[in-house]
């Protein structure tokens, strides 16, 4: 009898063990907050001028949208992204890229993303994209994370979403943090597939399931996402105002074509940047291996009201060390002859760093005025929500003319600040 009585009592405990450890790590399979699931993107300066017309047409109903990086970058597409996504009746939501390494820097950054969404009114929950943790432990990737998500909430009364990769959902963001905060998940295939896969969540709010999405109105591709219900903010309302204690950067991409003899770091070093940024931004497979002819993507910042000026329909733009009037035309749009002639450069070879070169010489923005220049007819600087049928329109061109006049390679592809000769 007391052996029986003995096995019992080391049952009961095994099984209450069993319980214990699977109760104390219990995890999730992931399925949808809810139904139905809306079709959506997510956008950064990667994707350049979109036009949102067509991007609704194509079906999409939501996008989200890069507005900031680290403690002072500005994604230089974030405002138009947001007018005209507005103005097309898309529901858009805002994200911010993190990089602190500390609780501190994390927030800083959440003030500055504060400060770039300010006075803007999202329809989503406000989102953190934090994938890169420079080297940081666990314990602290996540403690970083709760304080910059719990700044972001207090600057702005919103409520706030995590992005995460699958990796990071499945081992680096704790129990915690899935406890309190929903998820958009990146998980390229069959979201379905998700409801097999065990992490701290329960359920997603979205998944970003491509990065090769193709859809009416951008150039190139696009992330794919779909989203519930639960992603929208339950009060929309204007983003109250935060003080900016950084200095605003504009990020620009530029692309740099290899010659013969080139090496990735030495382009990394020409653009003050680092190889592993490169590879990255590129997706380069061998950094040894780049050929002559290759375009390389090279993001650069210039400072709002620092490198780059705007008035009255100027932009004036400040050298920096290893920039060439080439590589100042190609960000802006523009020709070497055009930046030589308005500038009165002497030598297009020869400029330093401080010098101001004015990247337009307008005096108006305005459809209905468009700026004489010498005795070489007119020019119009693109603005906000311009497209080429409109300022063909307005002329009494065609968008061919236009087309063939300015060597545009795509028609759906002008950006502000662009300078088209009619």
């Amino acid at each position: 009898m007391l052996k029986i009585l003995k096995k019992i009592v080391i049952f009961s405990i095994i099984i209450t063990l069993i319980f214990y450890i699977n109760t104390s790590s219990v995890v999730y399979s992931l399925t949808p907050s809810s139904e139905p699931i809306y079709e959506g993107i997510d956008v950064s300066d990667w994707q350049g001028y979109i036009d949102y017309s067509s991007v609704k047409a194509n079906g999409i109903e939501v996008v989200y949208m890069k507005s900031s990086q680290g403690s002072n970058i500005k994604d230089p597409y974030f405002d138009i992204n947001y007018e005209n996504a507005k103005a097309n009746g898309l529901k858009v939501g805002f994200y911010h890229f993190l990089t602190a390494t500390t609780t501190t820097e994390a927030e800083q950054q959440a003030r500055f993303f504060a400060s770039v969404i300010a006075g803007k009114i999202p329809d989503c929950k406000l989102a953190m994209d934090y994938e890169v943790f420079g080297g940081v432990s666990v314990d602290e990737i996540n403690n970083i994370a709760e304080v910059f998500l719990e700044t972001v909430k207090r600057l702005t009364n919103k409520e706030v979403i995590i992005y995460s990769d699958l990796s990071n959902a499945e081992s680096t963001f704790g129990r915690e943090l899935a406890q309190n905060y929903p998820l958009w998940i990146a998980y390229y295939g069959n979201y379905n597939e998700l409801a097999d896969i065990s992490t701290n969540w329960e359920t997603w709010q979205g998944v970003q399931f491509s990065d090769r999405g193709i859809v009416s109105g951008i150039s190139g591709s696009v992330d794919r996402d779909i989203y519930t219900k639960e992603i929208f903010l339950g009060e929309t309302s204007e983003l109250p105002q935060v003080d900016n204690v950084s200095e605003t950067i504009n990020t620009q991409s530029i692309f740099y074509t290899v010659q013969t003899g080139d090496t990735l770091s030495e382009i990394a070093k020409r653009y003050g940047t680092t190889v592993e940024e490169l590879e990255s931004i590129n997706n380069i497979a061998n950094p040894n291996l780049i050929f002559t002819g290759q375009q390389i993507r090279v993001l650069t910042n210039s400072t709002t009201n620092g490198n780059e000026t705007r008035g009255t329909g100027s932009i004036v733009y400040t050298v920096k060390s290893g920039d060439t009037l080439s590589h100042i035309a190609s960000a802006y749009g523009v020709t070497v002859a055009h930046l030589v002639e308005i500038n009165n450069i002497q030598n297009p070879n020869l400029i330093y760093p401080g010098q101001k070169i004015r990247i337009t010489e307008s005096k108006s923005t305005t459809l209905n005025e468009p700026v004489k220049q010498s005795s070489k007819g007119y020019t119009y600087i693109v603005r906000r929500g311009d497209t080429l049928s409109q300022i063909a329109k307005i002329y009494g061109v065609s968008v061919q003319y236009l087309i063939t006049k300015n060597n545009i390679q795509n028609p759906n592809l002008i950006y502000p600040g662009q300078i088209i000769r009619i």
